[in-house]
């Protein structure tokens, strides 16, 4: 019988070969990696860039050779695979000894996202940077530590924005946040954002928002600028962290379908279009668990679930990849901001829903025990089924794990009313008697009565 085959070696492909070679050790499992690196924690690169995280292999999860001589997977680094036949059940790899062919029986395309990189003039100088790689993640661990920027720039106000305006301002240098958007983080909605540009600015960060950056100048092939309109803003390194792509292209060329989102289409198995091919990770759409569409939200925890879901499938047992709802965190300075579900409410009434949203302020612990915090709540609600739609919060503690309470519920279609009445812990150093998360349903569901 030929090989399950898995292009990629990140969380996917990794968890998926994993899991298959557990359930039916007997069978051969091959791992193409176009790169050097498994298994390893992108979502850390900018604590590392930071310091925060001191050695560069605590990013790697797990070692290629235990892999292989633990897990007896036959994983191959510097194998890019460059083409897939369905029709042949075979994959063409350019390996660093030629181009060959290998057949599958089952394949999982796991090839993962890409820095967008915009057309911007100059984006080739030495000391403009993207961070989608360990070894982008290694580049810039080494400029800041051997060329001492006096002023750096960051393009782009997501998770990767805001992350690296941390990291950097751990080096005492003048820090410059371009974003485009009147302000950031975008998918956690006005409120958040705007508490986190405050704190921002707190901390020393210059923010330019609604602020679109033309391109870059250079000394020769150097970087010394950042170009906005008439203005240039000097800087001596710049990180362009404006989204990722999916790396669906491969997936594309072998006929196999595209979901709108420019992302590779799946059914709830993870099984794509062509018979015995299927997909996940940061290539793959998943199905949003408020709307039921195909949605991208490309997270580790996606990717992971998913990629353990369908080695269980491969191996026999049906196993759903799982619903996502867009629940994720992130830490400015001394905020968390978190998010799950739908926030906007135009987005909720595109999607069909008739959004009432609630924003309220309450205490991370009870009101008389020492350290306590204020957290800022929005909670969404469809005004016609009662449901829960999403959840947006900030604050200097007890946020980012409260949002699960929140995508619990999403994920088991609670209503606003029930969500009211959930059986929460309660002492207080933890959370008022009402926590919350609690309080914020209470008010949401009396203006939804």
């Amino acid at each position: 019988m030929d090989p399950i085959v898995i292009v990629g070696g990140d969380a996917a492909g990794m968890s998926a070969a994993s899991k298959f070679k557990r359930e039916h050790p007997e069978r051969d499992v091959v791992v193409f990696e176009k790169g050097e690196y498994v298994s390893y924690a992108a979502c850390g690169m900018p604590y590392y860039i930071k310091g925060a995280v001191e050695e560069f292999d605590d990013l790697l999860r797990v070692s290629p050779q235990e892999f292989v001589e633990e897990r007896n997977i036959d994983l191959r680094l510097h194998h890019e695979v460059v083409g897939i036949d369905t029709d042949a059940h075979e994959v063409t790899v350019a390996a660093p000894d030629g181009e060959f062919t290998q057949s599958y029986d089952q394949l999982l395309v796991a090839t993962g996202a890409r820095a967008i990189e915009p057309p911007f003039e100059g984006m080739e100088l030495d000391g403009v940077h993207t961070l989608h790689s360990l070894d982008s993640a290694k580049a810039v661990h080494a400029a800041m530590r051997t060329e001492s920027p006096s002023a750096v720039a960051i393009v782009g106000g997501g998770y990767v924005g805001i992350e690296m305006a941390e990291a950097f301002d751990a080096y005492d240098v003048d820090v410059h946040l371009f974003e485009m958007l009147p302000h950031v983080l975008d998918p956690f909605g006005e409120m958040v954002a705007e508490h986190v540009e405050d704190h921002l600015r707190e901390e020393g960060i210059q923010l330019h928002l609604d602020t679109a950056v033309d391109g870059f100048t250079g000394d020769g092939e150097t970087l010394d600028g950042v170009v906005v309109g008439d203005d240039t803003y000097d800087v001596d390194l710049a990180l362009v962290g404006v989204g990722v792509a999916p790396n669906a292209e491969l997936a594309d060329e072998a006929g196999i379908e595209l979901g709108e989102t420019g992302a590779i289409a799946t059914d709830e198995f993870g099984r794509t279009s062509a018979d015995d091919v299927f997909a996940a990770g940061d290539c793959a759409e998943a199905r949003n668990v408020v709307t039921g569409d195909a949605d991208y939200v490309p997270l580790a925890l996606t990717a992971n679930r998913a990629g353990r879901a369908i080695g269980q499938t491969m191996a026999g047992e049906e196993t759903p990849v799982g619903d996502i709802a867009g629940t994720a965190a992130v830490k400015a300075f001394e905020l968390e901001a978190a998010r799950t579900g739908i926030v906007d409410e135009d987005d909720a009434r595109e999607a069909g829903f008739d959004p009432v949203s609630v924003t309220i302020k309450a205490s991370s612990r009870a009101h008389y025990y020492p350290g306590a915090k204020p957290i800022h709540i929005t909670l969404v609600g469809d005004r016609e089924s009662k449901r829960v739609l999403g959840a947006a919060m900030v604050g200097r503690e007890g946020v980012a794990k409260r949002i699960d309470t929140v995508a619990a519920a999403l994920h088991s279609g609670t209503t606003v009313g029930e969500l009211e009445y959930f059986d929460l812990s309660y002492a207080p150093p933890f959370s008022p008697t009402w926590d919350p998360v609690l309080t914020a349903a209470k008010v949401l569901n009396g203006k939804l009565d």
